[in-house]
């Protein structure tokens, strides 16, 4: 497999005074293609981390590596056309008075020709089912509506990478579900590599690998069902799992005897189904 991200042993701290730093020697390698859920306590780095990975944070010690470019102070806006991000709240992004000119704003930076900016545009927008609101204001959009309009303006820039930074924290489940939904059809069709910066534990279970921060270090990588497994574990760290994995915790600790490996909630239905069965 190609590795389009590569961090080795990086360190930040947002000032000298801090008692701890905000990355601490964190290294790890991201496969074109994947999906990645980065999960953690609030302060455990997970922001900072998507930073760094985009150039919006230089770290004090490592070297981030970009799709084989190594970022430095000459390389870091060739960089950013390989990561999109998207930010928690979209309306922090929006510059544009019309859906259709602020997914052009970017484009517009970057010097691309309007023959071509156009059928860009047209298509990220079509893409993310928004294309019969490109006249309207973004601020007239619901808030799944505004995510989606924010992951066009990526998408047109035609990234190998997109960051999303707890894009879908403040939308509603049906938004949330969108945003997804919308994600993970680009991934399929454009073999996007997905960074996941998320609380959303459901969010989570659907990436390849998660990768768990604490305190700013990165302690665990697996697969979810590697991940939520050791739910003690997990829980420990102020985190939440599945609810499956929750049952499945609060059945152990009556003694129960309970699978080691993980369930989803089909196969917790199958083994609850089974073993009332038998009493």
């Amino acid at each position: 497999m190609e590795e389009i991200v590569q961090l080795n042993n990086i360190s930040f701290s947002y000032s000298e005074e801090d008692l701890r730093p905000a990355l601490n020697n964190v290294s790890l390698s991201i496969n074109r293609g994947e999906w990645i859920a980065v999960i953690g306590p609030n302060g455990s780095g997970k922001s900072t981390l998507a930073k760094t990975i985009n150039g919006l944070i230089e770290a004090d010690a490592g070297e981030v590596i970009i799709g084989g470019t190594k970022l430095t102070e000459e390389s870091v806006w060739d960089v950013r056309r390989k990561v999109g991000m998207v930010f928690q709240n979209p309306d922090n992004q929006f510059v544009g008075s019309t859906v259709q000119d602020d997914v052009a704003f970017g484009l517009e930076n970057i010097g691309v020709p309007r023959e071509e900016m156009l059928e860009r545009v047209a298509k990220a927008v079509k893409v993310v089912n928004m294309a019969d609101f490109m006249d309207k204001e973004p601020a007239r959009l619901s808030g799944g509506q505004k995510q989606r309009v924010a992951i066009a303006g990526i998408i047109a820039l035609a990234p190998d990478i997109i960051i999303l930074d707890e894009a879908t924290t403040m939308l509603d489940p049906k938004g949330r579900r969108e945003v997804i939904e919308t994600i993970q059809q680009l991934k399929k069709e454009q073999n996007l590599t997905v960074i996941s910066i998320t609380h959303d534990i459901d969010e989570a279970a659907k990436a390849n690998r998660i990768f768990v921060m604490q305190a700013g270090e990165l302690k665990r990588i697996g697969t979810p069902e590697e991940i939520f497994a050791v739910g003690a574990d997990i829980i420990d760290m102020g985190l939440d799992i599945p609810f499956p994995e929750k049952l499945k915790y609060q059945l152990a600790r009556q003694g129960l005897a309970v699978p080691a490996e993980y369930l989803t909630e089909e196969r917790m239905v199958d083994w609850l189904w089974t073993l009332f069965s038998k009493m």
